[in-house]
């Protein structure tokens, strides 16, 4: 009797799909669906008030920025202040900043908002991550990485296309309070979980005057920052290149993007887990190399979906293992410092995409933006070889 006691202890410990797991999981998908409806309707906003492709760019990279800068923050505070009051404290400011845009007219204060949103945003993310990593066994961390990463994938399956087809029927006004109601979903979702309490660390150590990123967590961090810079071309201007290029569909491709993404995580983090990345890195990014030639042509709505396809199958490989090995190598009292420099790198690659390409679509066209980015994912393919080589020769 005492041997079965013990054999469920171990199952309970192994097990991945605990109350907790589900509660973050439904919170982050609440909070990504309110953000993924914005993430193609702000440009369109901006357009709406006068803007032109470089103050897209602005206003895209202003809120990344922030994110970035309150990353290390949140990290700290992760580990001091608790998990719950850096994620409660992130949702609530999201939702605040979110439905403050409903009542926006000018770039001014466009541009303070987005700055307090990216604060929000930064802070809810990379709590968000790191609750799900104190919640999921470090033996099945890849595999449970990809199923917390299908509750925003889930969400960037229906919010674009929400987003896009409710512009066309209501004002920007009520499409962000809707945006807000779905981020105050996500805070009661929060509320109920049972944090981790913070961990102590087993022996002291000197804290360094500028401890910005954890140092275990910089190599897929860096390759990371290559491949979102892709991101951030399609999440901001890939509206405007299909209506250039008149082709329909923009809705269908942020569909099939996160069909094919969530296809991808269901096989990609238990490989992972077994194989390391060195099996999904360089077959993921090669599809979304190709998939970024496919949209600089893009001739029709059929290019575009492939492109979709393409770039969902080999991000949503890649991200999640980035993730788990960025977190795999960092200390147990460091968890949200890596966390914390893994999205900082997403937010710089997007950040510089955004403001970049704002500039890149003003004096060349949107299709050069697409070029760019197959380059930036070719450096961290090359990137990759150099650091898999440089481990193999030891």
């Amino acid at each position: 009797m005492k041997q079965k006691t013990r054999t469920q202890e171990l199952s309970g410990q192994n097990k991945i799909w605990t109350r907790d797991f589900l509660l973050i999981c439904f919170a982050n998908f609440f909070v990504f669906l309110g953000f993924q409806m914005t993430l193609p309707t702000i440009p369109l906003f901006v357009k709406e008030l006068g803007g032109s492709d470089q103050m897209i760019g602005i206003i895209v990279g202003v809120f990344t920025f922030s994110a970035l800068l309150i990353r290390p923050y949140a990290g700290h505070a992760l580990e001091s202040k608790g998990r719950g009051f850096v994620y409660m404290t992130g949702l609530a400011m999201f939702v605040l900043s979110i439905g403050a845009f409903s009542f926006t007219a000018s770039m001014f204060l466009l541009i303070i908002i987005r700055m307090l949103q990216g604060i929000g945003w930064g802070l809810s993310t990379t709590a968000g991550g790191t609750i799900a990593t104190d919640l999921i066994p470090p033996k099945k961390r890849g595999e449970g990485m990809g199923y917390f990463g299908l509750s925003g994938n889930i969400a960037l399956a229906f919010g674009p296309a929400l987003g896009l087809t409710l512009v066309g029927i209501i004002p920007f006004s009520q499409l962000f309070l809707i945006c807000a109601a779905f981020g105050i979903v996500a805070f009661i979702f929060a509320a109920k979980i049972r944090y981790k309490a913070v961990e102590e660390s087993p022996h002291k150590t000197k804290t360094m005057k500028f401890d910005i990123f954890e140092k275990t967590a910089l190599q897929p961090s860096i390759l990371l920052f290559f491949i979102t810079i892709a991101f951030g071309g399609i999440a901001t201007f890939l509206p405007l290149h299909a209506i250039e290029q008149n082709v329909s569909g923009i809705q269908l491709y942020f569909l099939v993007f996160a069909l094919f993404l969530m296809l991808s995580r269901t096989f990609a983090g238990k490989l992972y887990d077994r194989k390391g990345h060195i099996y999904i890195f360089l077959p993921g990014t090669l599809l979304i190399l190709i998939s970024m030639f496919l949209l600089s042509w893009l001739p029709n709505t059929m290019t575009l979906l492939i492109a979709g396809s393409l770039f969902g199958l080999g991000f949503g490989g890649v991200q999640p293992a980035l993730q788990a090995w960025a977190v795999d190598r960092a200390p147990g009292n460091r968890k949200g410092m890596a966390n914390a420099t893994f999205f900082s790198s997403f937010d710089l690659g997007v950040g510089i995409g955004a403001v970049v390409f704002g500039q890149v679509a003003s004096f060349y066209s949107y299709a050069a933006i697409y070029m760019a980015s197959a380059g930036s994912v070719f450096t961290a393919m090359i990137l990759y070889l150099f650091l898999v080589l440089k481990v193999l020769k030891k």
